[in-house]
């Protein structure tokens, strides 16, 4: 049987759970570097599907469709191991959470999707604000994501959810202290 993988996003506190609980098998890149090279080659077999690895959880840097085609050059003897991992040094990396088996798919909790919502709701127009006030998208939604403001929104405990986003705005600013 080959093993499930899925990509998805957890319910506060599972996330953290499974790299602490020492049921789970996890594997952790920090970036892209050989080791992370090593590990894609390794998993990617044209014949089968076969996991080649015994780890519950793998998260790190995703081989999207750009790093995808780079890794077939180096696989084709087209570019250099060394080559592949400076170029990769110029890229934005994006990040996955890859859950390999069905032990570390049973640790998902359910969403309330009220709170989801709200959370989501919330979280738009103060990144649509950050941006009015000159900061690019991407480095708009990493302040907000970054910020003990959305973790404090994101632990339902609090129930920020609930407030306004302009108040939730107006303590992300005191946080980042931010003039606008």
């Amino acid at each position: 049987m080959h093993a499930i993988q899925k990509i998805v996003h957890f319910a506060k506190g599972s996330y953290e759970r499974a790299f602490t609980d020492k049921m789970y098998k996890v594997f952790r890149f920090a970036g892209y570097n050989e080791e992370w090279l090593d590990f894609i080659i390794l998993n990617r077999d044209p014949i089968t599907e076969e996991q080649r690895h015994d780890y519950d959880i793998v998260e790190g840097p995703v081989a999207n469709d750009d790093v995808a085609n780079r890794i077939d050059d180096y696989l084709a003897g087209m570019l250099s191991k060394a080559d592949f991992l400076k170029e990769l040094s110029h890229h934005r990396p994006t990040h996955q959470i890859c859950l390999c088996t069905v032990r570390s798919l049973q640790m998902i909790e359910p969403i309330d999707k009220k709170y989801y919502i709200n959370v989501k709701h919330i979280s738009r127009p103060i990144i649509e604000r950050l941006t009015e006030q000159g900061v690019g998208k991407y480095q708009a939604a990493e302040m907000l994501y970054n910020s003990k403001t959305f973790s404090n929104l994101s632990d339902k405990t609090t129930e920020l959810y609930k407030k306004q986003w302009v108040e939730i705005y107006d303590m992300l600013k005191i946080e980042l202290n931010l003039n606008t």
